[in-house]
């Protein structure tokens, strides 16, 4: 295998090679995901990649042979354009842009268009490892040979952009994907895509730090992540990560430089939870995660946020009843832990995101998580907009939503989805705050208020009257 180094990969001059890895399948994650890399090498960053892929010996000769099916073309690079050759009259730089829009394959192939077409795909801003139709699955097998003389011929430019796009793989398949990764990070990517969109296993990623002072945006799908991996203080120019559909494997996620952060749909076996670290987030996203919730520590610079605990979070109370969670009166279940009296170490998601200015919290029917924060209730200083759904109105006396409403001093707009989730509501009821009544425990600044359902029932009817007494006056429509 060709050996990869560069600073900017990890600060290593080269991977060895051990034995084979151990896939983490997503219908049974393992409780071991460790793996032993087996990834490719290479001599130098900036020298032609040499001979040593699995799939054959790859020299600069036979890469030349893999894209010389051309026709003969003019070698007078000078001849004159044709009248009706817009694009080939465009600038080098702009080619180099527009090419970069294409599969790889698919740019290597304008070679043979003319003679002064022959090398531009080898200096792209951008590179797309994917393959040539959508509409086909693609496998890991069917772009090696192809990408692997491609890093041999290619130019060693800045790469802007960079996506590595496939459906299946298998284990002789991860040392190329970290590869090309890795590759992409020498060549000072800014963003870098890798979505793997196999149902069945997650691709593990190599345990090596990220280490980029160009990658300001990183998408992730479908692989299995583990600490060194996410470790991106070395990353700092990283504002926007998202992380979805992913197994993670790492107790801690922390950036100084992260503006945007989506996790979704991620799982973890983990017995603890993660701690999300980033003090300079700007907007957080966090839905559907599969297992025990991670832990939000401060964002000051919060603007947005989107928590939803869905059916799969395994923070549940197994005394819930109605609303009602066990660890309210101090008689806690073995997933209850008691609350101290110690805010910062009690609150897993509301202490961090309590400077935001739009909320959306959801939550699927017995998970605890919010109603043990709001034993400990921060203040919402800047919270503007706010959207909830029926889990904080499932309690007798609603004092889930009377806690986060009166911790919400300027508060403009309440939204509350009491519908299925999923069904659009036939229902909407709109009220505003009533300034003429007696003084309110709530923001005085609540000029809308949206209550969404299918039918007026009980519930719906106990929250209108819950409203009304901080002077909420509603109108049906």
């Amino acid at each position: 295998m060709p050996e990869m180094a560069g600073r900017e990969f990890g600060g290593r001059s080269g991977v060895g090679r051990h034995s084979p890895p151990t896939i983490v399948s997503k219908k049974k994650p393992p409780t071991n995901l460790k793996r032993k890399s087996r990834s490719p090498t290479s001599d130098s960053c900036g020298g032609e990649w040499k001979s040593g892929f699995a799939g054959g010996q790859a020299s600069a000769d036979d890469a030349h042979r893999l894209f010389d099916g051309m026709p003969p073309g003019s070698e007078d690079e000078s001849a004159p354009l044709s009248a009706t050759d817009r694009i080939g009259a465009l600038p080098d730089h702009i080619l180099h842009h527009l090419l970069s829009y294409l599969p790889a394959q698919a740019a290597a192939r304008t070679c043979v268009l003319a003679w002064r077409w022959r090398h531009l795909w080898k200096s792209t801003t951008g590179l797309r490892i994917v393959g040539l139709d959508d509409e086909e699955t693609v496998q890991v097998q069917d772009l090696r040979k192809f990408h692997n003389h491609l890093l041999v011929l290619r130019e060693r430019t800045d790469l802007d952009t960079v996506e590595i796009k496939f459906d299946l793989f298998n284990h002789d398949d991860e040392p190329y994907v970290n590869l090309w990764t890795r590759f992409a990070v020498i060549c000072k990517v800014q963003v870098l895509t890798l979505h793997i969109h196999d149902e069945l296993e997650y691709l593990d990623l190599e345990d090596l730090p990220l280490v980029s002072r160009h990658l300001r945006t990183l998408n992730l799908h479908g692989v299995a992540l583990r600490k060194t991996f996410v470790d991106f203080a070395s990353c700092t120019a990283l504002a926007n990560l998202k992380i979805d559909d992913c197994f993670i494997n790492f107790n801690e996620i922390s950036s100084c430089s992260l503006k945007h952060l989506s996790i979704t749909s991620c799982q973890s076996d983990l017995d603890c939870r993660v701690r999300v670290s980033a003090p300079g987030l700007v907007s957080l996203e966090l839905e559907d995660f599969i297992g025990i919730t991670p832990l939000l520590e401060d964002m000051a610079l919060l603007e947005a946020a989107c928590v939803n605990l869905s059916v799969e979070c395994k923070d549940v109370c197994l005394n819930y009843d109605s609303g009602v969670f066990c660890g309210a009166n101090d008689n806690t279940c073995k997933n209850c832990v008691p609350v101290s009296d110690d805010c910062s170490s009690d609150c897993v998601l509301l202490g961090g995101i309590s400077s935001a200015k739009h909320l959306k919290l959801i939550s699927d029917t017995g998970k605890f998580i919010f109603t043990r924060d709001l034993k400990h209730c921060p203040t919402f200083s800047k919270l503007k907009t706010l959207l909830l759904n029926k889990y904080w109105c499932e309690a007798p006396d609603l004092d889930p939503l009377s806690c986060i409403l009166t911790n919400s001093p300027v508060l403009e707009k309440l939204t509350l989805e009491l519908s299925p989730e999923a069904q659009n509501p036939k229902l909407e009821i709109k009220g505003s705050y009533c300034c003429m009544e007696r003084p309110s425990a709530i923001s005085e600044h609540l000029d809308i208020v949206e209550v969404k359902c299918d039918v007026i029932d009980e519930i719906i009817l106990k929250v209108l009257k819950f409203l009304c007494a901080f002077n909420i006056r509603f109108s049906f429509e």
